[in-house]
Order: C-alpha cells, then sequence, then structure tokens
C-alpha cells in the first residue's frame, strides 16, 4: 500500500519546520526557503548564514527535549546534504521526500 497524499503533506511540513528551527536555533536564521518539486520529489532547501556543517545532535535520553531535529529529518526524509553557499558565507541544507 502506497502513501496517502495527507502523509506525504505531513511529513513536508515536518520537514520545513525541522530545518527552518534549525537554521533559526544553530545559524542566526534562515535567509531563504526554496521547495524545489518533480513528479518523483519534493527537495526542500533552507538557506543560512552560517559556514558551520549541519550535526545530528544526540543527547543522553530520546524523551529529553531538543536535539532530534537532523534525527527527524534522517528518519523522514528520503535524502538530506548540505551545500556551502554559492556567493559568500553560508550553507543551503535540503531533504527530499517522495512527491508521490
Amino acid at each position: 500500500m502506497g502513501t496517502s497524499r495527507s502523509e506525504l503533506t505531513d511529513d513536508a511540513l515536518l520537514l520545513v519546520s525541522e530545518v527552518v528551527a534549525n537554521a533559526c536555533l544553530h545559524a542566526g536564521g534562515p535567509t531563504s526557503l526554496v521547495l524545489r518539486c518533480t513528479e518523483e520529489r519534493l527537495r526542500i532547501e533552507v538557506t543560512d548564514e552560517s559556514p558551520v556543517a549541519p550535526r545530528a545532535g544526540h543527547r543522553a535520553g530520546p524523551s529529553r527535549p531538543g536535539g532530534h531535529g537532523l534525527l527527524i529529518v534522517e528518519r523522514v526524509g528520503r535524502n538530506w546534504g548540505w551545500d556551502p553557499a554559492v556567493a559568500g558565507p553560508g550553507k543551503s541544507v535540503w531533504v527530499e521526500v517522495d512527491s508521490r
């Protein structure tokens, strides 16, 4: 059985929330949010001005708040990564989900 349109939408909204929140918490806030959609995938890209690479935080206890953003991105997204900014300081963090 395939994934429903509602589940895909929920996943995309969760991922947007996580990557934007990470930019706010760790990189001074996002400078752009870009959504690129094809028949196969939705790519969510958030750019910020920090050159520091994102890394998943591993807390002592899984029930403790915070530090789970990239773990969620890893588990919900099909693929994720980051690229240095094309011009100036910063980076673009991206995550992809199936669009069907």
